[in-house]
């Protein structure tokens, strides 16, 4: 850990806060956020070897780290701004704390949200905003919702209330970072943090990088909604032509183009590139002190890390809330170092947990689907039951179209298997069957569907 008198000011002269900034932020907000707690976390200190620490946002009053910005920001509006009320997009995590600051200061608000929002955050939107908030659901991702907004702020004149792109903004979540290095008493060697718009990663690592220069940075991103890594990649914010919408948290096409400039100027580079569906090599193998690195991790992975926050620490934790600790397993940390991990968020829909736990099992190559064509006569799905099934695997899904005119009829087929290394058997015992067997891969349009 980086003690406190090595706290030194390096802030480049682009970045678009300081840390003068957040402080100011942090006396701003400090009457409303709560100080999360810094939470030991002893089953990820034991495997990894380092000293690890959960930073608990999901125990925000609004359930994630999103009140800060947007209190910091609603409170530095004039009464003229305020007067013809407040609008903003979200996939729902940004639109409770802004409901919650315009109940809190009397400020009429409309807020638009996409229709992949959980149930739960919508709900919670509304009942943090009370009669002052009206939401608007549109459009199937968040960039149909801000478009909504945008237009709304043109049609009638209202304060558009930004949820990552805006110094504001920025400054508010880099309280964060403050908070952390209070908590420990000095700054911590490694910060792993997720990315969806930027707002967060370009608080806190402006914060770290003025006041703990050698402070290791981790920005992870879903795969499937990698936007920082694109632009990092082509110099320039990109918007992407398709998402995966499952970390609804962090899902964005383009990042905001303040949170960018402030990670160019901060000297964040990508580790990995966005097709890879997982990271298949440590990230600091070649990283010393100091190190801003931006990186991905599967959609199933962070359903996996999930399930064990649940289940070990009792943390519920949204899919974007599991990002940073999703990811620490491909670190190359050194042991004995102090990590922190951000849980950004608890907000969380039980229904969802069905598509967590099928994400979860497909990451951990437990579940696979095929389709089978069985031949139409007595006893041969016993056959295939008693000779191609394993004693520990299981069939979940099983869907058969029985066709009178044919020999065979085709049916849809889930396995989940006792261990993961018990496919390589399972895929011998099909080819010995001679029942012709289609394997569905993952990231398949079909594939897609069923999970």
């Amino acid at each position: 850990m980086s003690s406190s008198p090595e706290l030194a000011s390096q802030r480049p002269s682009s970045v678009a806060v300081t840390a003068a900034d957040i402080d100011a932020a942090a006396m701003r907000i400090s009457s409303v956020v709560a100080a999360t707690p810094l939470q030991l976390c002893e089953r990820l200190s034991a495997e990894t070897g380092a000293t690890v620490y959960l930073k608990r946002e999901d125990l925000q009053i609004v359930r994630s780290y999103k009140i800060r910005g947007a209190y910091n920001l609603m409170d530095q509006l004039t009464d003229a701004e305020r007067s013809v009320g407040v609008v903003t997009a979200s996939a729902g995590n940004h639109a409770q704390g802004v409901a919650f600051a315009c109940r809190s200061m009397q400020v009429r608000g409309r807020i638009y949200v996409p229709a992949n929002t959980p149930k739960q955050k919508r709900d919670r939107i509304r009942v943090h905003g009370g009669d002052f908030v009206e939401l608007i659901v549109i459009g199937d991702t968040f960039d149909a919702a801000a478009a909504a907004a945008a237009a709304d702020v043109a049609r009638t004149g209202a304060t558009m209330v930004p949820p990552f792109d805006d110094p504001r903004t920025v400054a508010g979540q880099g309280t964060i970072a403050k908070e952390i290095v209070d908590q420990l008493g000095g700054a911590p060697d490694v910060v792993v943090m997720p990315v969806g718009g930027g707002g967060c990663i370009a608080g806190i690592s402006s914060y770290l990088r003025e006041r703990a220069p050698q402070t290791s940075l981790v920005g992870v991103e879903p795969s499937g909604a990698a936007s920082m890594t694109a632009a990092l990649i082509a110099g320039e914010p990109v918007t992407l032509s398709d998402i995966d919408p499952f970390v609804d948290g962090a899902a964005v096409r383009r990042i905001g183009d303040v949170p960018y400039s402030a990670l160019r100027s901060l000297g964040a580079t990508v580790v990995s590139h966005a097709s890879l569906p997982l990271i298949t090599a440590p990230v600091f193998e070649s990283s010393g002190p100091g190190a801003f690195l931006i990186t991905q991790i599967d959609e199933g992975a962070v359903c996996t890390a999930m399930l064990e926050l649940y289940q070990n620490e009792g943390v519920i934790a949204e899919p974007a809330g599991a990002l940073a600790v999703a990811a620490l397993e491909h670190l190359d940390i050194a042991p004995g170092s102090t990590v922190v991990c951000l849980v950004s968020g608890g907000n969380n829909d039980v229904s969802r947990y069905g598509e967590i736990l099928e994400r979860s099992l497909v990451h951990l190559g437990l579940k696979h689907y095929f389709l089978v064509d069985f031949p139409q006569e007595p006893g041969a799905l016993r056959r295939f039951l008693d000779e191609v099934l394993g004693p520990e695997d299981d069939i979940t899904l099983f869907e058969y179209v029985k066709r009178n005119n044919r020999e065979t009829g085709a049916a849809l087929v889930g396995i989940q298997l006792g261990a993961a290394h018990g496919l390589s058997a399972l895929l011998e015992r099909m080819r010995s069957s001679h029942l012709q067997v289609e394997q569905l891969e993952p990231g398949s349009p079909v594939y897609r569907y069923l999970t």
